[in-house]
């Protein structure tokens, strides 16, 4: 008797759940000014800018989680090399001991090369400005592939809200020009097409904030890691220069390398 007691609360329970789901769907189609209202009235016009949102969102949010995950990936590269190429006997093999994709290898190798390429009409060029250009044109390479997609979010950023702002407009517009030919205009007639209009307003903003936020705090990050790269370009020119004190560095690492 007890278990057909359970059984017959579940039944009736599972009945109240699907009778409130059934009356939640029903009342979110027969909803005259939600979005599946704004998609179903709108024109082509209205459904394009929605569209134009909407990828200008899922673009935004794929920048922010490819660019974290590329920031924490330099910034293990970091931790890496401080703690292993410093170890090592020279340059060369400190830079071959570090991942094939690091930033930090491409930056020693790019150092190892420059030092060694001071022949012909580049041995007019002093060793240490030439040094320090083949080092800095590395670094910036680095923190020219950390700022790529930071300008899609300064973009989505910065035009997301009036691209919303538009479609709210041409949305009142043709509420307006649909009020005007029925001549009827009573509080519903008026309130359905520009409560639909400006939710286009809330859904730029909607995808305007997130991509400014992450801007901000990407290129904070960026920051970070960009001191970490420096840190380590001054410590390998200062070492390619023969101003380090540990194995391998000034003339022993610009030999080793050639």
């Amino acid at each position: 008797m007890f278990l057909i007691r359970i059984q017959r609360r579940l039944l009736l329970l599972s009945v109240c759940l699907l009778s409130a789901s059934a009356f939640a769907a029903e009342e979110s189609l027969d909803n005259p000014y939600g979005l599946s209202a704004l998609w179903a009235q709108g024109d082509w016009v209205a459904k394009a800018t929605l569209l134009i949102l909407v990828l200008m969102s899922m673009a935004s949010w794929y920048v922010i989680f490819t660019k974290l995950m590329d920031q924490n990936r330099v910034m293990g590269f970091a931790q890496s090399a401080n703690g292993s190429f410093w170890n090592a006997g020279t340059v060369k093999q400190g830079a071959e001991g570090l991942e094939a994709d690091s930033p930090f290898r491409f930056i020693a190798e790019k150092g190892l090369e420059g030092a060694s390429k001071h022949t012909g009409l580049l041995g007019a060029v002093d060793f240490n400005t030439w040094v320090t250009m083949s080092i800095q044109r590395a670094m910036n390479q680095v923190q020219s592939r950390m700022q790529d997609g930071l300008a899609v979010l300064a973009t989505v950023g910065s035009t997301a809200p009036f691209v919303g702002l538009f479609g709210t407009v041409w949305g009142i517009y043709n509420a307006l020009v649909k009020i005007g030919m029925s001549g009827q205009a009573s509080i519903d007639k008026v309130a359905g097409p520009v409560g639909e209009s400006l939710i286009m307003t809330a859904i730029g903003l909607a995808v305007a904030v997130p991509a400014v936020l992450g801007y901000n705090w990407l290129v904070r990050r960026n920051k970070i890691a960009m001191e970490e790269v420096q840190a380590f370009g001054a410590d390998l020119h200062a070492v390619l220069l023969g101003k380090g004190t540990g194995p391998g560095t000034g003339a022993d690492a610009g030999s080793n390398s050639r």
